[in-house]
């Protein structure tokens, strides 16, 4: 199966502070990963390094493979999304591979289809539930900033101007697909609510509902299970699950509920104080003694 992503020792430090060092991990499309650890672990970390909000201090990110197949969910050819900079030159040049690099921006890295989710929330706040999930969804828009503001239908009537008609059949696809994704995620009847008086979990969904309107390949969710109850919790697997059916993506989660990624992950990473500790199926991670170990601590025995 093809990887869609690949991390090849991947190291961050902040001054002297190594928050993930040399950890190499693939990905591979159509599933679904855990990344967990105890907090500090360096998990968001390894997020904010594939999403461009951090520059790496060694090691290289590249997203898709040359060798995938010609399904349609395959990301080919492969695209390098960072490499080390260790001169803080902007760019990176290697005379052997005749490549030179520059690093690409989080929105560089949005419009090549990953997305993602925040462990503090990230909404538009002031703006309706209906809004921020519109907001997204025109990133696919083809057409400008002028033509947005003159008007497609001539007033008083339902006749669309013939120069607009595609623009107009667009806006209508772009209205249909937020309804879509709201009634998906349980926040149809809440369109019209402020995002900032939703519930602390219904936004978690919201903000899962805007990354899906960027029409992603591979998606990030850092701890989307915080602030549900029991219930909610086991709705999310559900829901997780559908969405990656249903959109045909690759799904990479941070998340603290063990119950919760024991039942949907196909695979889990783990991470401790930044270094690669452990991965395999569910099974084995919950028995495996250094993963107990580190989020347990080791039992003293007695002199």
């Amino acid at each position: 199966m093809a990887s869609v992503l690949t991390l090849k020792n991947v190291t961050k430090r902040f001054g002297g502070l190594t928050a993930v060092g040399d950890v190499s991990f693939s990905i591979r499309e159509g599933e679904i990963y855990g990344l967990i650890g105890p907090n500090g672990a360096g998990k968001t970390t390894i997020f904010n390094l594939i999403t461009g909000v951090y520059t790496l201090t060694e090691g290289e990110i590249v997203y898709g493979d040359d060798d995938a197949g010609d399904g349609p969910t395959a990301v080919k050819p492969a695209v390098t999304l960072a490499v080390a900079d260790p001169y803080g030159t902007g760019f990176v040049a290697d005379i052997k591979r005749r490549f030179i690099f520059r690093p690409k921006k989080p929105s560089d890295i949005a419009n090549l289809g990953i997305t993602r989710t925040f462990q503090n929330i990230r909404l538009f706040k002031k703006l309706t539930v209906y809004q921020n999930v519109l907001t997204a969804c025109h990133k696919s828009a083809t057409y400008g900033l002028m033509s947005s503001f003159l008007p497609k239908k001539v007033p008083y009537t339902n006749i669309v101007f013939p120069w607009f008609r595609e623009q107009y059949a667009e806006e209508v696809g772009i209205n249909i697909k937020t309804e879509n994704l709201l009634k998906m995620m349980g926040l149809w009847e809440y369109r019209d609510m402020q995002a900032a008086n939703l519930p602390y979990g219904l936004q978690r969904k919201l903000e899962i509902a805007r990354a899906l309107a960027l029409d992603p390949k591979l998606l990030l969710l850092d701890e989307p299970a915080a602030g549900m109850n029991p219930e909610e919790t086991l709705a999310l697997v559900d829901l997780v699950k559908e969405i990656r059916d249903k959109f045909r993506l690759t799904v990479l989660i941070i998340e603290h509920h063990m119950d919760l990624v024991m039942n949907l992950c196909d695979r889990i990473y783990v991470l401790n104080f930044g270094k690669f500790l452990a991965e395999g199926y569910p099974a084995d991670i919950q028995n495996n003694p250094e993963v107990i170990e580190a989020y347990l601590g080791k039992e003293e025995t007695d002199a």
